[in-house]
């Protein structure tokens, strides 16, 4: 087999396409899980709490998957198996999330109930979303991977874009958008429900389509004798990181400082907005539920600004250009939310916000994928490397109280802490190293 052969642009877009279902699911996650805790009766000074679970179950949970997969060999593949369990998890969590507050449980029940779902979710999302870039690694040459984690990205930002916009849409066409106290409003639950059919058909297909390697052709794409390809040997998480290259650990700083930006973005949006646009913090109200589908339009714009800016990345120069320019601008968008009092008008700021998003989804895994070709411990490193998205989250999250107290409980003030952030993001991308792996 030719190791430098290319894919067809469908191929490229098979791997991916159930990318589309798994990010429709993670959307309507990243948009809701604040409202609904709120909803159900959350303080919004314990209100990042609940988004620690999340990435604690990403941080054990990938590399996990990684690991495992780079030992699978079966008739349906080696990261397809792990891609279709997970999903179908998802599909069931995600049918029952929504209905935290409609099992007549106390209101502390409801939300150890919401927990429970938003643990089993994150952990199943998680489980079908890192194969996708695991097969990228698999299957797809250096020169060509551009172009795959492209394709990923718009499939990402498309799937994000439904996902956002489900709420909204389904309100406008009649669907009930507000429901008695600690009850999640019917166009969030359906959402959930509409979400999951398209996921569960999205991995099928990608599932049906794809033909992953077996190890004698893997190893002779990767030039790996067969007993490497096959992962029977291969070192411990701690070996592995001791001899990850240098650009694991660059591009791992600049992430910590990206993730914990978008965290407090996923986690104090809904209420900047209502506080900002709408003029109200009272979870119970019309207008609070008017702005938690606002919210998904305003992710929605992030997802189409994001899209755009994907298409200029490539014209930079450099990919370290690229990166601070687009994290510089994501940062002065967070800025805006806090002084901009017109709903249409946060559309700018939000544009904004997609340009870092799309460098975010594109840059490090084109650094990472690069520096590691050769390796036979793909899949575990890249379940390694979410750490540095899920470890950021974590801390963010335990800190999120504290810094809400230190900016006066202003939500608006934690979208200014976002921007500070990503402003620091740029300034650790000089310390980017990229290349092959360090010998």
């Amino acid at each position: 087999m030719n190791k430098q052969r290319d894919l067809s642009f469908w191929q490229l877009w098979n791997i991916s396409f159930g990318f589309f279902g798994v990010q429709i699911a993670y959307a309507l996650q990243s948009a809701n899980i604040s409202r609904i805790f709120s909803t159900l009766g959350a303080d919004p000074h314990n209100l990042s709490y609940f988004w620690i679970l999340p990435p604690l179950m990403g941080i054990l949970i990938q590399p996990l998957v990684g690991r495992f997969s780079d030992r699978t060999w079966t008739r349906f593949g080696r990261r397809i198996p792990y891609l279709f369990v997970g999903s179908l998890v998802a599909v069931l969590v995600m049918c029952l999330l929504p209905n935290a507050g409609a099992f007549a449980l106390s209101v502390g029940s409801a939300m150890v109930f919401g927990l429970v779902a938003l643990m089993f979710l994150d952990t199943s999302i998680n489980m079908a979303m890192q194969p996708f870039k695991m097969m990228v690694g698999d299957m797809v040459n250096e020169r060509q991977k551009g172009l795959a984690y492209s394709i990923q990205s718009f499939l990402c930002n498309a799937g994000s874009l439904v996902g956002f916009v489900f709420p909204f849409v389904l309100t406008w066409v009649g669907i009930s958008n507000t429901a008695p106290q600690g009850i999640v409003p019917d166009s969030v639950v359906f959402s959930f429900y509409v979400g999951a059919a398209i996921l569960i058909l999205c991995v099928i297909y990608t599932s049906v389509k794809v033909k992953e390697m077996p190890p004698k052709e893997y190893a002779e794409f990767h030039g790996l004798d067969q007993a490497s390809a096959s992962a029977e040997a291969q070192p411990g998480f701690l070996a592995l990181l001791r001899r990850a290259p240098r650009a694991f650990w660059t591009v791992g700083l600049v992430q910590f400082f990206c993730w914990a930006a978008f965290m407090y973005m996923w986690t104090y949006t809904t209420g900047a907005v209502s506080a900002q646009v709408w003029g109200t913090t009272d979870t119970a109200s019309e207008a609070y539920q008017e702005a938690g589908n606002w919210v998904g339009i305003l992710f929605a714009v992030q997802a189409i600004g994001s899209v755009v800016w994907a298409v200029v990345i490539p014209l930079f120069r450099s990919h370290r250009l690229a990166y601070v320019v687009s994290l510089l601008l994501g940062g002065i968008g967070f800025a805006l939310v806090a002084f901009i009092t017109d709903k249409y008008l946060m559309f700018v700021a939000f544009v904004l916000i997609g340009c870092a998003w799309a460098a975010m989804l594109a840059l490090p895994f084109t650094i990472l994928t690069n520096a590691l070709q050769g390796s036979g411990s793909m899949g575990a490193y890249l379940g390694l490397f979410n750490g540095t998205i899920c470890l950021p989250q974590i801390v963010a999250a335990l800190a999120g109280g504290l810094i809400l107290k230190a900016v006066g409980g202003s939500q608006p003030g934690m979208m200014i802490v976002a921007g500070v952030l990503l402003a620091l993001g740029a300034v650790a991308v000089a310390g980017i190293a990229s290349g092959r792996r360090d010998k």
